[in-house]
């Protein structure tokens, strides 16, 4: 499976339009952006898409020295869960 580099998303599928699976973010200033939302087609569930998805985010906050805002239940769930991504989770 590969994971792409969209326009503020990383995806599974042909395009960001139309993802098989897809994390998004925004941009909240220049230290921080904002996991909104992931989605994960029913075809690929208990594959730890998701996950892969979120690790894909996670390295790229690590590589840019940025913090992750979670607004979106799955990230907020895994922040709370994982603590190996305490690094960079930024939880209000």
């Amino acid at each position: 499976m590969t994971i792409k580099t969209g326009i503020r998303a990383f995806y599974v599928g042909e395009n960001q339009q139309e993802p098989d699976a897809i994390i998004t973010y925004t941009e909240e200033n220049d230290t921080t952006i904002v996991a909104n939302s992931t989605y994960v087609d029913p075809s690929l569930r208990g594959q730890q898409v998701a996950k892969k998805l979120l690790d894909r985010l996670v390295e790229h906050a690590r590589e840019h020295g940025l913090k992750i805002r979670p607004t979106c239940s799955y990230v907020v769930k895994m922040f709370e869960r994982d603590k190996r991504f305490a690094d960079v989770a930024l939880m209000d």
